[in-house]
C-alpha cells in the first residue's frame, strides 16, 4: 500500500454491493488528491468505519440492509457522534433512486450532496471535492425536481423578492447561476472572474439574505421569482 499524503481527501465508500464499491474505488484510484480509506456494506458499518477512520467524505448509498444510508447520515451528522468520536465527515449520497422523498430525507438528514449512479465518472470526483470543501452538490436531474418543488411550495422563512433587492446586480447574476446548478468553477468561467471572486460573492449573498448554505440560496432564488422552473441559463460573458 502506498503512503498517504496529508493533503489528500480521505473517502469512505458505503454500499451493500461489493462490485459497486470495487468499481468506485477503481474510479477514485486514478485521482491524485483522493484516497479510499475504507468500505462499508451497510449503515451500521459506515458508522463504525467513520468512527475508526475519520474520513473527510463518505460516499453513501441510500438503500442498504439493517441501517439505510439516510439513518446513517442522520447519526453521522448528530452531536452525539461528533462529540463521542471527534470526527465530522461530509456525506455524498450516491444512488440509483432520485424520487422526491429519498432526496428530501437525505438532505434533511444532513447530506451535503446527491449524485446519481448514472453520472459521469468525473462527476464523482468533482462532487467529492466539492462536499469536502463545504459546498453542496446536486445532480442536475435532482436539482430540477427539488427546485420546482420549492417554487410550488413557498417557504415563509426564505427571503422575499423585495429582500432580494439587497443584492447587487453582480450578486444576482451569481445567484441565478447557482440556481441553475453551476459549480463555483463553472460560474467563474461563465462570468470570466476568479473562483475566489465567486466565493466572495456567494458569501455576501448568504449574509445579506440570512441564508445558511447553497441549497437555501437556490430555494430562495426560485421562490422569489429571480429564477423560474424552465428558465434557460443566461449566456456566458464575452471576453472584453
Amino acid at each position: 500500500m502506498t503512503s498517504e499524503r496529508t493533503d489528500m481527501t480521505r473517502v469512505l465508500l458505503a454500499d451493500d454491493e461489493p462490485l459497486v464499491r470495487a468499481g468506485l474505488a477503481m474510479l477514485l484510484q486514478v485521482e491524485d488528491d483522493l484516497v479510499v480509506v475504507g468500505e462499508a456494506g451497510d449503515g451500521a458499518q459506515a458508522l463504525a468505519q467513520a468512527a475508526r477512520l475519520c474520513p473527510d467524505v463518505i460516499v453513501m448509498d441510500v438503500r442498504m440492509p439493517d441501517m439505510d444510508g439516510v439513518e446513517a447520515t442522520r447519526r453521522l451528522a448528530g452531536d452525539a457522534f461528533i462529540d463521542d468520536h471527534g470526527c465530522t465527515a461530509a456525506v455524498l449520497v450516491l444512488t440509483t433512486f432520485h424520487d422526491d422523498e429519498t432526496v428530501y430525507a437525505a438532505l434533511r438528514a444532513g447530506a451535503s450532496g446527491f449524485l446519481l449512479k448514472n453520472a459521469a465518472p468525473s462527476d464523482l470526483a468533482s462532487a467529492i471535492r466539492a462536499v469536502a470543501q463545504g459546498h453542496a452538490w446536486l445532480a442536475p436531474a435532482v436539482a430540477r425536481k427539488l427546485l420546482t418543488d420549492f417554487a410550488e411550495r413557498p417557504n415563509p422563512t426564505l427571503p422575499t423578492s423585495k429582500e432580494m433587492q439587497r443584492l447587487t446586480a453582480r450578486e444576482r447574476e451569481v445567484l441565478v447561476l447557482v440556481a441553475h446548478g453551476l459549480s463555483n468553477r463553472d460560474i467563474a468561467a461563465h462570468l470570466i472572474v476568479s473562483n475566489a471572486t465567486v466565493r466572495t460573492h456567494l458569501g455576501r449573498i448568504l449574509v445579506k439574505l440570512g441564508l445558511h448554505d447553497r441549497a437555501q440560496a437556490v430555494a430562495a432564488a426560485y421562490q422569489s421569482g429571480l429564477v423560474r422552473p424552465g428558465d434557460a441559463p443566461p449566456n456566458p460573458a464575452r471576453p472584453s
